[in-house]
């Protein structure tokens, strides 16, 4: 008898989570994991990449790296065109089918601009590694244009960031001190009063999701730097060099970043079932796809509920857990034992706003801000970097960063027409 073979679509967190828990156990199982790149992406610290304070190798690790301890365990680099439930074939590049016995969805989500007018064409996002460097670029780039125009030209580098999550906020944070402490000495004989940052929110404060007390802290620590903070009016469209918002004013931005949400990948369509809330996937209480208990659907991509009925958050932690899990219904099912259900535990939201200063909700009524939430949130990104490599090139990048005002990530990518940010 062959061995059961799992097929796991996303080389995420939820997707490596349950290979690599599938490789912990005692189960004689084939895994593949499939994704369209052959490297895992540190999302939380690409902002970090945009605003040059890590090299893209920081945050990036080889799956093939991650999953070789695993004998049983393989890597497809492809992307998924279909997915067959009957025939329990999964194809890749429109041609290529792999069969599965058991199969997880943990494909994630992607930006979504919510149809607001101009935001696909003038605007960019930051869920993924070519975002972070296609941003990064442009905003280097208005520098050297300045500097190459005239002594003294004003920067055209007035950003506009929309949406006032984790995102949002720690991309405004490091962008200002970028300017401050970085380009301000780089060009010297350039005037920056042309240069401004504004985060726009159309919930009335900052980091939803977290007590309203740390909110209030983060648009003060905010504002205390120079950055402007819009709160209680959305985006009506997007045009080039400008945002419109909906109470009618207009925004000048010679770059626009579009933070404001995501949806679920469109991988779910093709489980042809009805979706739920921002294209997420329904799924029963241990994860399995409804009518089809060899199928889990992990992450972002599902849209189990919390305890109070509310879908989980679209963050690491739902995905980790949520991997985990099923890879021990998985076995559970091969060794035709009961499964159980997912029971999620919150352990709190993290958002760095700059130097020193980071708030952290841990839930049970512990919440930190300042320097001790500064150094938390640098101590729990650096436990969940893939690789001790990059733990130790990112530690050390940050000590430099923080003792010499410096950051080292500041070459300009060569950019083509297609990647440009609307001048």
């Amino acid at each position: 008898m062959s061995r059961p073979h799992v097929v796991i679509i996303g080389a995420g967190f939820g997707g490596l989570a349950a290979a690599r828990a599938l490789q912990r156990m005692d189960v004689d199982v084939q895994v593949t994991v499939v994704d369209r790149n052959n490297f895992h992406v540190f999302q939380p610290l690409l902002y970090q990449v945009a605003s040059a304070g890590l090299a893209a190798d920081d945050v990036t690790f080889p799956v093939r790296a991650i999953l070789r301890k695993g004998r049983a365990t393989a890597f497809r680099l492809g992307h998924v065109t279909a997915i067959d439930l009957s025939a329990r074939t999964v194809t890749i590049d429109g041609h290529d089918t792999l069969g599965y016995d058991h199969l997880v969805v943990a494909a994630g989500a992607e930006s979504t601009s919510f149809g607001v007018p101009g935001v696909d064409e003038h605007a960019v996002a930051l869920k993924s590694l070519d975002d972070a460097l296609r941003l990064r670029t442009e905003v280097l780039s208005r520098f050297e244009r300045a500097a190459a125009a005239s002594p003294g030209a004003p920067v055209d580098l007035r950003v506009v960031i929309v949406g006032g999550g984790p995102t949002g906020v720690e991309m405004a944070g490091s962008l200002r001190e970028l300017y401050d402490k970085v380009l301000r000495k780089d060009f010297p004989g350039l005037s920056f009063s042309g240069s401004s940052i504004t985060v726009v929110e159309a919930a009335d404060r900052l980091l939803t999701p977290f007590h309203p007390s740390l909110s209030a802290r983060t648009a003060e620590a905010l504002r205390r730097w120079g950055v402007h903070v819009e709160l209680g009016t959305g985006v009506d469209h997007v045009e080039p060099g400008a945002v419109v918002l909906t109470d009618g004013r207009r925004l000048e931005a010679g770059v626009v970043l579009w933070a404001a949400g995501v949806a679920a990948s469109p991988v779910g369509r093709m489980l042809g079932v009805p979706l739920g809330r921002g294209g997420r996937v329904p799924v029963e209480a241990d994860l399995s796809l409804v009518g089809h208990p060899e199928v889990f659907v992990i992450g972002d991509l599902a849209a189990s509920p919390t305890s109070d009925g509310r879908p989980l958050p679209q963050v690491v932690q739902p995905a980790m857990q949520g991997g985990r899990h099923v890879a021990a219904q998985i076995v559970a099912r091969i060794q035709c034992r009961p499964g159980s259900a997912f029971a999620y535990r919150d352990k709190g939201s993290m958002a760095t706003i700059g130097r020193n200063q980071a708030v952290a909700d841990l839930g049970h009524g512990i919440r930190l801000h300042g320097f001790v939430g500064w150094v938390a949130w640098l101590g729990l990104h650096l436990l969940y970097l893939m690789g001790f490599r990059n733990r130790v090139t990112v530690f050390v990048n940050w000590a430099w960063n923080y003792l010499t005002y410096d950051r080292g990530s500041r070459m300009v990518v060569a950019e083509q027409p297609e990647q440009a940010v609307h001048r």
